[in-house]
């Protein structure tokens, strides 16, 4: 990227100013299993087109995908500029203890924690796409075939293993029956069959899939009920949509990370927000509704890292938008240019030309005092 010149402003005159973006050094990048390619090889593109080296480190939960990721980097870049090394997480914590110059970190917010304090160690910048409950609000206005088809897509693609999938669905008590049955309509024309349909996703392992079957046994044993969905085997979990979930039950606090959908109702709009607004700042909040005040505030009285208006995930794969999550969602932006800015340090340059500033120095005299006096008038 070329550097940029700026204006400088009064307090600049007789001097150009312009930034010069740098390479930070030798950047870490550690990548999950839920999209080994595009996590760990779009940040390498980024780091790569900002001039820095680069360590990738993908998930160990995903070892074949790591194992080509290795083969490709190898054939494509120089040894010397990239290289991939592959390991568990004693792997990661020797690299995490390594004196980098930039750590871009795709994964949970508790692991956010523990490679923010490793970067601290050595003051090195972070980029932490983390994860967190992205909600989905559905108000009265909403065309309900419309928004049940872009929730289940979003919701159970890759088998709702996706960090800006909907974690769960706030609806309007006017339209709920609606929408549940559109989004039953949905589940049975995008996954036919259920578990048979071949087109679901498995669960990465046995440990996240019992995770998964625990926190809907629970909601179920305290009184939630089966829209669709809910049976499992292997590491396949049918598309299931849950209601009545009670409040403060793993599946209402923590991420589900999976296909599993809680409905839960609202009576106005102040309620919804209120509750997505005393929780942690979510990665996305969707909407759905025709009604462009409704949309408004939900833009206005919420944050979170990116905002879906009538749709699902597209945010991510927009090219001229920057991705990244706020509070315990994320920490910086990437993708496209924000990626080639956050590798990189935006030096400053002030060049000098002809600045007057050479007449205020001092000894100061009668000159200096006349001088002041001007620039006092001139500022008013």
């Amino acid at each position: 990227m070329r550097p940029r010149r700026l204006r400088t402003g009064l307090s600049g005159l007789g001097t150009r100013a312009r930034l010069m973006p740098e390479p930070k050094g030798t950047c870490l990048i550690l990548a999950p299993w839920n999209y080994p390619f595009v996590l760990a090889l779009g940040p390498l593109v980024s780091c790569l087109a900002a001039g820095n080296g680069a360590i990738v480190k993908p998930s160990e939960l995903a070892p074949a995908s790591a194992a080509l990721i290795a083969r490709l980097v190898a054939d494509a870049v120089d040894p010397d500029l990239a290289t991939v090394i592959e390991g568990d997480k004693i792997m990661a914590e020797r690299l995490l203890a390594l004196p980098f110059d930039h750590i871009f970190f795709t994964g949970s917010p508790e692991v956010g924690r523990v490679v923010m304090a490793a970067a601290a160690r050595h003051l090195a910048s972070v980029t932490l796409e983390l994860g967190g409950k992205s909600p989905c609000i559905v108000g009265p206005g909403a065309d309900l075939d419309q928004a049940a088809r872009w929730i289940v897509f979003g919701k159970f693609v890759n088998a709702g293993q996706t960090c800006i999938a909907p974690d769960h669905v706030l609806v309007h008590d006017s339209v709920q029956d609606g929408l549940r049955a559109a989004l039953r309509r949905a589940v049975e024309q995008a996954y036919p069959g259920g578990l048979a349909a071949s087109d679901l996703g498995a669960i990465v392992n046995d440990s996240h899939t019992a995770r998964l079957t625990g926190m809907l046994g629970e909601a179920l044993a305290q009184g939630a009920r089966l829209v669709c969905g809910g049976a499992a085997r292997n590491r396949r979990i049918a598309p299931t949509i849950v209601e009545a979930v009670p409040e403060g039950c793993t599946l209402d606090r923590a991420e589900i990370f999976g296909p599993i959908l809680p409905l839960i109702p609202y009576s106005d709009l102040d309620q919804a927000l209120a509750r997505i607004n005393d929780r942690p700042k979510p990665l996305a909040i969707y909407v759905f509704d025709r009604d462009r005040a409704l949309i408004d505030r939900v833009l206005t009285e919420t944050r979170s890292g990116a905002v879906g208006v009538n749709l699902t995930m597209l945010q991510f794969s927009n090219p001229r938008l920057p991705f990244g999550g706020i509070g315990t969602s994320g920490l910086g932006a990437a993708h496209g240019e924000w990626g080639f800015r956050a590798f990189s340090h935006e030096k400053p340059v002030l060049r000098n030309h002809l600045s007057p500033v050479p007449l205020l120095f001092p000894p100061y005299g009668a000159r200096g005092a006349r001088l002041i006096g001007w620039a006092r008038r001139l500022l008013g």
